[in-house]
């Protein structure tokens, strides 16, 4: 498969005054194949959201490439490429109550990427919408309602018509499904999934339950404090990580099936992550790896293949 997105050395910083940085995103380099879903997962506070975001250009980037079909994204958005990108790279926000407009009905919702980026009649859009509340579980009759006469559940539905009703090449699904009660966790990742085999839709989605996005990813991308510590196929990072984050991560993840038993690591995550104003020197990982080394203190580890696994991408030194 080529790659539809291809992240390279992507660099958010935030100014804050007194010469000081919030380092949110640090060098991220990272390629998502046409018709993959990749998920993103990390503590809050590694990244993630403003890793997508800086990728859709809704953050200007302080340095990096973002390209799309083999089209490098300008380093800072003007409206005039908002309109340009906007039918074919889409996002799925966090939080159904919040992201939606209340004074608008779903029908105008749902239906306002037609009636902005195409030539479409009244009627045609009318119909287009009927369908795509129909494609989501909900009904063409809702399409004359407002958000508030929702469940939070429904509200999601009504966010991903509206991000997919274009048919866009690549959607950021950011934390789609963490405002959402656990019986409908899964209700709108089936979803998700049964229209992304429909479509071939490219996602990046980003999540905290690692169990869940393991089921709907292709590829996990793990990130800790701006920066990837180890990239691969989904079912091999849950079932065998290998950088010390990712392996916490994965233990301290909630197991379903009591009767699975997963293996688990002696010492659990200690502390809290550090500042993205003062990034430790070394790895970033090294004050709270149970298995740090004094070379972990000294130099960062690049994200590189591990032997014998081409496909999977560690920054550890215990790969080197």
């Amino acid at each position: 498969m080529s790659a539809l997105v291809i992240v390279d050395r992507l660099v958010k910083y935030f100014d804050i005054g007194r010469k000081q940085r919030v380092h949110a995103v640090d060098g991220v380099s990272l390629e998502i194949a046409e018709g993959e879903i990749v998920g993103l997962v990390g503590e809050s506070g590694s990244g993630k959201s403003t890793l997508g975001k800086t990728l859709l250009g809704l953050h200007d980037k302080t340095s990096g490439t973002v390209t799309f079909r083999g089209e490098v994204l300008p380093q800072k958005y003007r409206p005039t490429d908002f309109r340009k990108y906007a039918p074919h790279m889409q996002m799925i926000f966090q939080d159904p109550y919040s992201s939606l407009n209340p004074r608008m009905t779903v029908g105008e919702i749902i239906g306002e990427g037609l009636r902005l980026h195409t030539s479409l009649s009244a009627a045609e859009i009318h119909n287009k919408v009927a369908y795509w509340l129909m494609r989501v579980g909900l009904q063409p009759d809702h399409m004359s309602r407002y958000p508030h006469e929702f469940s939070g559940g429904q509200r999601q539905r009504i966010g991903i018509a509206r991000a997919l009703i274009l048919e866009p090449g690549f959607v950021l699904c950011d934390e789609p499904i963490s405002a959402l009660d656990v019986s409908v966790q899964a209700q709108v990742v089936n979803l998700l999934d049964a229209i992304k085999q429909d479509l071939g839709l490219t996602l990046l989605f980003i999540a905290h339950d690692l169990s869940m996005v393991r089921y709907v990813s292709d590829r996990m991308a793990v990130m800790y404090l701006g920066s990837l510590v180890e990239i691969g196929a989904a079912d091999g990072v849950f079932f065998a990580p290998k950088h010390p984050y990712t392996e916490i991560l994965i233990a301290s993840n909630p197991e379903p099936d009591p009767a699975h038993e997963r293996g688990r690591v002696s010492t659990m995550i200690q502390g809290e992550i550090p500042s993205p104003v003062n990034i430790p020197p070394g790895c970033r990982f090294a004050e709270r790896c149970p298995k740090v080394m004094p070379e972990c203190r000294r130099e960062t580890p690049a994200l590189k293949p591990v032997k014998n696994d081409p496909d999977r991408l560690v920054a550890c030194f215990l790969y080197s």
